[in-house]
Order: structure tokens, then sequence, then C-alpha cells
């Protein structure tokens, strides 16, 4: 009896329990799985906050992110190292080459090669690009120059394939924001060269002023240590140690006082017959013979259209900012 009452007790204390048991689960509010949407980590690595929870398997390694809301997560993969773009707020920056590590905004900065063009690393991991494609660079108040590029012949195009000649080499040097003009004369329509260029002072590509006026100018003589090219370099000439061949003759078709030399504008810079005026970059004439008309930087005597190099040229330009 004591054996059977025993076991009755015991059989009744379990029911009893498993009802109570029972009654506790439904009366208390329902929980919410520790990992709804956690994908691969979350609990599968451990309990919420544990070594395999929400910490190293959880929202950071591999809970949110593994299998989760990203790729990269919060944390480890998140925001910093592989965040909010290729690099990452942080080690990359903004984008692939990062505000931090590789420029402004992009590769190399806020454009391809620096401020203007010519750098690989923008703001922070390359040269500033202020000189663009040419590599060199001139004195900031540079408004006229000499070209160091040279024709064949006086066919330029007319005025508006002279103008781009300036404009062009310009660029090369920092310059190219600035309108420059072709200091050339025409007969039809009739353009003096003196009122196609701005009124000074006109300064060179060192620096140095050349004239304070535009009448100033038209009463100096030539000089090989002024009247440089858009580099910084003189004009090959009859000045002492000059390199050969000989190159100040620079297309004008103009007299000395500025105006249009008639018959000598080489059909306004189109044609290859007949003759051109021009003038001596170096103000010299053979052996350094300094009198005029040898001295006149704008028209010291006549050349040849269809051949710019007897005598001495090599179709080279004077070039101004405009007015």
């Amino acid at each position: 009896m004591r054996n059977n009452a025993t076991s009755v007790g015991v059989f009744g204390w379990l029911a009893l329990a498993a009802v109570s048991v029972a009654c506790s689960e439904d009366d208390a509010p329902p929980r919410e799985d520790p990992c709804t949407n956690c994908a691969t980590g979350g609990v599968t690595g451990g309990a919420p906050n544990a070594t395999g929870g929400a910490s190293t398997g959880g929202a950071a390694t591999g809970g949110a992110a593994t299998g989760g809301k990203a790729t990269g997560g919060s944390a480890t993969g998140g925001s910093a190292t592989g965040g909010s773009a290729t690099g990452g707020a942080g080690t990359g920056g903004s984008a692939a080459g990062g505000a931090a590590t590789g420029g402004a905004s992009a590769t190399g900065g806020s454009a391809s090669g620096g401020i203007a063009g010519a750098g690989s690393g923008g703001v922070g991991g390359g040269s500033s690009g202020m000189t663009g494609s040419g590599g060199g660079s001139a004195d900031a108040m540079m408004n006229f120059f000499v070209t160091s590029d040279s024709s064949k012949t006086a066919n330029l195009g007319g005025l508006e394939g002279a103008d781009m000649r300036c404009q062009m080499l310009a660029a090369a040097v920092g310059h190219g924001a600035k309108t420059w003009r072709a200091y050339l004369s025409t007969e039809e329509p009739a353009v003096n060269a003196r009122d196609r260029i701005g009124d000074g002072p006109y300064i060179n590509s060192k620096g140095a002023e050349v004239a304070a006026s535009k009448d100033a100018l038209h009463m100096r003589t030539g000089d090989a240590e002024l009247f440089l090219d858009e580099k910084g370099n003189r004009i090959n000439g009859q000045w002492m140690g000059s390199p050969t061949p000989n190159e100040h003759d620079i297309l004008t078709g103009t007299l000395e006082d500025g105006t249009v030399s008639k018959g000598m504008t080489c059909d306004d810079w189109t044609g290859t017959s007949g003759m051109s005026q021009v003038g001596h970059s170096d103000g010299l004439g053979p052996m350094m013979n300094s009198a005029e008309p040898y001295s006149i930087w704008n028209g010291s005597h006549t050349g040849q259209c269809g051949n710019t190099q007897p005598g001495g040229g090599a179709g080279k330009l004077y070039c101004f900012v405009g007015p």
C-alpha cells in the first residue's frame, strides 16, 4: 500500500507541475526569437551577447552581415573597411580612392589628375596638376610670348587658325583660360595687328615686362632676352652663342607702327604665294647689327609665303592676350 500511495503521489505531483508550467507559458508575453532575420550567423554561433552571438557571430562578423542585411556588416566589414563605398569611409574613403588614401572623392582626387589634370593622386596622394597636359609652367602674369612651334609656309588657316595655335601653346603651360590672339594684320577685312592685343603692360613667360603700354611696345626694338617663347626659351637668332638655324623672322604682315603692311599678308594667312612682312624677335641683323631695320621686332623686312626659312625664319608668331 505504501508503494502504491507513493507512486500515486509522485505521478500526481508531476501532473500538477506540468499544468502549472503550461499555465505559466500561456500567461507570459511571447518571446521574440533572438535570431529573427539573422540568417547564417546570429544564434548559430551562440547565445546573444555571448561568444558566438551578437558579437563574434552575430551582428558583427557573421550576424546581420554574412547572411543578413549587408555583406560587410556594421563592424568588421562595415562602414570602415568595406562600408558605404568600394573603399569605405575610413580606409578607402568615400569612393574607390577615398578621401584619405587616394584623394578627395574619386580615384585621383577631384578630377582624374588633381586640380587640373596632370597629377594622379588628387589632393592627398599626388600632384596638384596645375600645369595640365604640357607639363611646363609659365609666370602667372604672362600675356605675351613667341611661339615655340613653327610653320613651313605662311598658310596659317587665317586669323582663326593662327589664334588657335596661340591658344593651344598657352594652354600647354597653364594659361588656356585666357583668350589669346596672334599678332597679325590682314587686308580683307582690314585688321591692324595692334588692335588685336590688350593695352599692356606686356609680361613674358618669365614674368619680365616687355613694354608698359601699347605705344611703348611699338616704339621699342627686339630683344632676345625678353622676346621669349611660352616655355621661357630664347628664339634662335643673331645673338652671341645662339644655336642654329636662325629662326628670328616672325610673321606679322605689319608695319612698325602696328598697322597692316599691304600686299604682305600672304592672302591674309591662307596662301603660299607672294611675300610676307616679318619682324626680328632679337632685334639683330648679320654680325649682331642692331641698327634699323634689323632692330624692328614687328616689321623688319619681307619674307616668302611659300617658304618661311630663307632669310632666317620658321613661321613663328607673336601671341598676346586679346583686349
